[in-house]
């Protein structure tokens, strides 16, 4: 998670003493396991490492691109389970690279840090560069209303390869408002899209996180597969897609950068 603030610290995990999280003002960024990268603490972690891991054959390096860096969560998942994948991370505050890298363990191999914001990074990367890219970008707690656009959405739709994804963390509360827009936002783009989050949040019981993922390519994205992963989480999950997703979404508008000025 792409986070800025001044009080910055990394706490123990009372429950695991190889664990570590990252606070920004106290709120929960990014957590990481210092024995063991393939160990994930948030659901909405797990949840978009589960499309990554369907996304290819098991083990095989992909290129990806990372918006917001946190405490390399992601990064460090997916050089433990695709070794030789060529990723990079863009963070925007440099706090959080430095202390990242002075108190946890070294970024692996093929990870490279760019200190940036994410839509310029975005419009910067050359076309058809990444399988993967990875969006978990909050300011204050709040998505930036640029990289919630259209616009945003067709410029990582052209850094993607053609059988590429986009994953995206919404965090949002009951009626899913944003999660909606969001979604339908993607849907302006992509030709596929499906939202992924505990059952209790697509019921409208809970505040939380819903992971959104999306793919240039009809029919790209596993969901049956992603179906039975999201059952077998430990908090479990349900995914939205097709005519249900349609539901979700009526009367949702899309979000376009003329709106946010």
């Amino acid at each position: 998670m792409e986070a800025t603030d001044d009080r910055l610290e990394l706490a123990v995990d009372p429950a695991r003493p190889t664990g570590r999280t990252l606070l920004a003002g106290g709120v929960e960024q990014s957590y990481v396991d210092l024995a063991d990268p393939t160990y994930l603490h948030f659901e909405y972690v797990r949840r978009m490492a589960a499309v990554a891991d369907l996304a290819a054959p098991a083990g095989d390096p992909l290129d990806v691109l990372h918006l917001g860096g946190g405490a390399l969560t992601l990064p460090r998942y997916v050089a433990a389970t695709r070794p030789g994948s060529a990723q990079v991370v863009v963070e925007r505050d440099p706090a959080v690279v430095e202390l990242v890298a002075r108190d946890l363990p070294p970024r692996p191999a093929g990870v490279e840090i760019q200190v940036a914001d994410a839509r310029e990074a975005v419009v910067a990367a050359p076309a058809g560069a990444y399988d993967l890219v990875f969006a978990d970008i909050y300011r204050a707690a709040r998505m930036p209303p640029h990289v919630a656009t259209v616009a945003f959405a067709a410029e990582v739709a052209r850094v993607l390869r053609p059988d590429g994804i986009y994953l995206v963390n919404v965090t949002d509360l009951p009626p899913l408002v944003l999660t909606r827009v969001q979604a339908a936002t993607l849907r302006a783009v992509f030709a596929d899209v499906c939202v992924v989050a505990d059952r209790r949040m697509l019921r409208g019981r809970r505040y939380g996180n819903v992971v959104l993922a999306a793919a240039p390519r009809p029919h790209r994205l596993p969901v049956p597969r992603l179906v039975a992963r999201a059952r077998r989480d430990p908090l479990p999950g349900g995914v939205l897609h097709g005519p249900v997703l349609d539901t979700f979404i009526a009367g949702a508008r899309h979000r376009t950068d003329d709106a946010e000025r």
